[in-house]
């Protein structure tokens, strides 16, 4: 019996190394593990709350920048709002500068210094006043009456003013970038910050353009601030103990900082506006330098950003917030605080706590040695008496007796229970892995047994991937070229599939693509593989096949594993399956413009088969090739047929377009002849007239002259279904145009005491349009509707834009008599008059409506008409329309 059993590589590791040894290694690694962790936990805290303190005052200063910018430019909109509402109450006229000075001294009083407001007009006049101090202010004007020369003069509290040597020779406002921003926009808004042309400074402006009831442009009204007191702003916000702030434009370009730094450096005299990266301040410099390696694009800047990057070996916290309150302020807010504002304290901490993490760790050494000696002592024992497990395989029974420590004696009981429960799971073990290795041997059979079926699979699937591959490359069925598309279709299903013959069916019907009666199926492609020949002609009926022909009809696909006992093919027997041996078969149906035009059917011979999933899938395919080819042919003949059809139209309507040009030039010549002749005997130049000869008279002139409006249409007419008008397109006044039509039917509408109105929204863009056909268009429809209207009626033109602005509809609306909707349709047909009771008497070539539309549809747009029998009509003109600029 051996006593001296031990453990085997627990602790290989540690081999010879002694108990007391790990012991105490163990108790200073868990030791120093704790305090490590407690120490970078301490540290990692408190830098997140160094990280946490920065944000939060990143966000606060940022938020504080981001309120007094905005508290800021909103006094520039209160000023130029007051201004706007005394102007549209008449008390001041920006055509009259001289009214301006006293009211703007007293208005700027109310208002921060170094706040400067400006009234520009159109002629060239010019008028700004500049609050120095509550007692001081600055006047530049410039008039007729200063020979357009800025003049500059300063004005004390008794209103005593004093002219200062600043004169600018040909000052024009309407030059400056206050008064070219207004204009732009044609509303509100605020200018690029500019140089100032009296002193060394940077100048920003909000502008309102000043317009009269007509749209048109009587000046500006501006506010001028310098960019120097956004910076007194920043300058007095706090940030930290050496942070700073500055504010940069999307360019990258200074606009104020919170250092004494002015954006911008004198070169000549002149002041340059200065980039944040060429800043003179360190740390504006590396923050704007940082930040353009960062962006290489500052419009890519849409939200807050909060940035940390390395500057002098120092950690420097940054944050980043867009700013747009206002038209054309972009700008960008830059917060940079450095990180040893926070550091100091965290520093002092974190020495405390090495300090400390120190002592712990010598301390827990010593009380390691102590305790690892308590504990060895009574081990050693153990350990000499477990070397015997060694033997353990053998089948030798160890026992282990161990006194000392109660712990160890009953770890010396469980350890002999131990090794007789691992001496009976050894065995049972051994019985396990024989079974085991059995079962692993027949699995890898069945595995290579699979792995041989997918790879047959796979092969399938290539085959039947490159033979579809192959078909959609090939001339022939892209051109709808049947027969060779038909062989080459056949041919390859059968190398792919490996089957003996393939062959396409189509229904009987006329030249593959009328209605088809499907009472009879004809081969027209059959391919053998083993002799690799192709034949057609074969016919089925569907008298002789009656389940064969219902089978196709029923089912997409048929599928059939043995054909001597499936009762759909039963009729097929006898003359074709049996003496051609064929044991299995697959029919797949030709579908092309949703009905069934035919078949294609696989046939296998000698050997039964059953059809896979992928096989069935590959023959569906095959199908819809044949589909496809049918289809190209048809559309191919299709167009060949309509642009047959097209080239005749073509030739007859050059055709009648010179007949008609030829006809209405050679009555033209005689008319006007007519026509001066009977002007002559209405002067009596060859005598006189009688009374019923002079009426007679003036019926020959009224009907030569509508013969020769008639003429005049059909040759517009003319040249417009033969392309010879071309539109000179120019922007056009909408008003001006409605306006222009109803002053030429005006006298019309007098005659019959027919009222003209016009409703127009306020302020729209001009159109895009030839502006002598459109307003004819416009003549003709208001002609139209004056002459079906009753005297005392009403005649107006109604203009409104759909919601996106991308077309406008014109409508010419009347009271008259108006029209059954059966009608309508007729409405726009040369030579057709649309008659009723009401309207018999009314004349007319019937050509008026048909040169509208004409015009229109070369416009790009439509011409639609609605009416009611006695209620009036309504003719709408829809046009393209953009607004300017866009």
């Amino acid at each position: 019996m051996n006593k001296n059993t031990g453990q085997g590589n627990v602790f290989s590791l540690f081999k010879g190394v002694p108990l007391r040894r790990i012991l105490v290694a163990l108790f200073v690694l868990q030791i120093l593990l704790a305090v490590g962790l407690t120490a970078y936990l301490s540290i990692h805290n408190g830098q997140k709350a160094v990280n946490e303190v920065a944000s939060e005052l990143r966000r606060e200063v940022a938020n504080r920048v981001e309120q007094n910018l905005q508290t800021y430019l909103l006094t520039p909109r209160q000023v130029l709002r007051s201004n706007q509402n005394i102007i549209d109450m008449g008390l001041l006229k920006i055509e009259n500068l001289a009214t301006w000075e006293s009211y703007l001294i007293e208005q700027l009083k109310i208002f921060p210094d170094a706040l400067a407001v400006t009234a520009s007009n159109e002629q060239q006049e010019h008028l700004a006043v500049e609050k120095l101090n509550d007692r001081q202010f600055l006047l530049r004007k410039a008039n007729q009456s200063t020979g357009y020369d800025l003049y500059t003069y300063r004005i004390d509290s008794q209103g005593q003013r004093t002219q200062l040597p600043e004169v600018i020779k040909n000052y024009d406002p309407r030059s400056r970038p206050d008064y070219q921003a207004a204009v732009t926009a044609k509303k509100f808004s605020f200018s690029q910050i500019f140089t100032s042309l009296t002193e060394p400074s940077l100048l920003i402006s909000a502008s309102q353009p000043i317009y009269n009831s007509q749209g048109q442009l009587l000046g500006v009204n501006s506010t001028l601030t310098h960019t120097s007191q956004i910076g007194d702003l920043l300058q007095n916000i706090k940030v930290g103990k050496s942070g700073q702030i500055f504010i940069i434009e999307r360019s990258g370009l200074l606009v104020a900082s919170s250092t004494t730094e002015e954006p911008f450096r004198l070169q000549n005299g002149k002041p340059i506006r200065l980039a944040a990266s060429q800043s003179g301040n360190s740390l504006t410099q590396a923050s704007a330098q940082y930040l353009a390696t960062k962006f290489s694009n500052f419009d890519q800047i849409q939200s807050l950003q909060q940035l940390d990057f390395s500057f002098d070996g120092k950690r420097q916290f940054l944050e980043i917030r867009p700013f747009q309150g206002e038209p054309n302020v972009n700008w960008l807010i830059v917060v940079a605080v450095p990180e040893a504002d926070f550091m100091g304290q965290l520093d002092r901490n974190t020495q405390t706590t090495i300090f400390l993490c120190l002592g712990a760790l010598g301390l827990a050494t010593l009380l390691g040695i102590i305790t690892a000696r308590w504990i060895t002592q009574p081990i050693l024992y153990f350990s000499t008496a477990t070397k015997d497990l060694a033997d353990f395989p053998n089948g030798e029974e160890s026992v282990v007796i161990v006194q000392g420590i109660k712990e160890l004696e009953v770890l010396g009981e469980s350890f002999n229970e131990m090794i007789q429960q691992l001496c009976k799971t050894f065995t049972a073990q051994i019985t396990k892995n024989e079974e085991l290795e059995l079962q692993v041997k027949q699995r890898t059979q069945e595995l290579q047994q699979e792995i041989q079926e997918r790879i047959n699979s796979e092969r399938k699937l290539d085959q039947h991937h490159q033979a579809l591959l192959e078909l959609a490359n090939h001339k022939a069925i892209s051109e709808g070229q049947l027969e060779t598309a038909f062989k080459v279709i056949t041919e390859k299903a059968a190398n792919a599939l490996e089957i003996e013959r393939v062959s396409v069916w189509l229904f009987n019907g006329d030249a593959y693509g009328g209605l088809r009666q499907r009472t009879k199926l004809q081969c027209i492609n059959l391919y053998e593989r083993s002799n690799q020949r192709h034949s057609a002609g074969g016919e089925r009926n569907l008298a002789d096949y009656l389940i064969y022909f219902k089978a196709l009809a029923s089912a997409p696909i048929i599928t059939i594993t043995d054909t001597r006992t499936d009762l759909r093919v039963q009729e097929l027997w006898d003359e074709l399956l049996e003496p051609k041996n064929i044991v299995s078969l697959i029919n797949t149906s030709i579908w092309v413009g949703g009905e069934i035009v035919g078949t294609v059917l696989y046939e296998q011979i000698d050997i039964p088969r059953t059809w896979e999933l992928s096989e069935q899938n590959f023959v569906s395919s095959i199908a819809e090739f044949v589909a496809l080819t049918l289809e190209i042919c048809d559309r191919k003949r299709a167009e060949s047929a309509l642009r047959e059809a097209q080239e005749a139209a073509e030739v007859a309507n050059r055709a009648k377009s010179t007949f008609l040009g030829n006809i209405s030039h050679q009555l033209r010549n005689p008319l006007s002849s007519i026509l001066g002749i009977t002007e002559a005997l209405q002067d009596q130049v060859y005598g006189p007239v009688t009374e019923e000869q002079r009426q007679s008279l003036n019926d020959l002139e009224s009907s030569g002259k509508n013969l020769l409006e008639l003429i005049n249409q059909i040759l517009e007419l003319t040249d417009i279904e033969s392309s010879k008008i071309k539109l000179q397109l120019a922007p056009t006044s909408i008003p001006e145009l409605c306006d222009s039509s109803l002053s030429f039917v005006k006298h019309l509408a007098f005659q019959k005491n027919i009222q003209l109105s016009v409703q127009i929204p306020e302020e729209l863009e001009p159109i895009q349009v030839d502006e002598r056909h459109i307003r004819q268009v416009f003549i003709n429809l208001l002609i139209n509707a004056i002459k079906f209207t009753k005297e005392g009626g009403k005649v107006w033109i109604e203009v409104q834009p759909n919601p996106t602005n991308e077309y406008i509809f014109f409508s010419v609306v009347d009271t008259g008599i108006g029209m059954l909707s059966d009608d309508l349709f007729r409405l726009f047909q040369p030579f057709v008059q649309v008659e009723n009771l009401s309207s018999r008497s009314s004349t007319g070539s019937g050509l008026g409506l048909v040169m509208v539309q004409k015009v229109v549809e070369l416009h790009g747009g439509t011409v639609h008409a609605e009416s009611q029998l006695g209620k009036g009509s309504r003719f709408t003109v829809k046009l393209p329309w953009k607004k300017a600029g866009e």
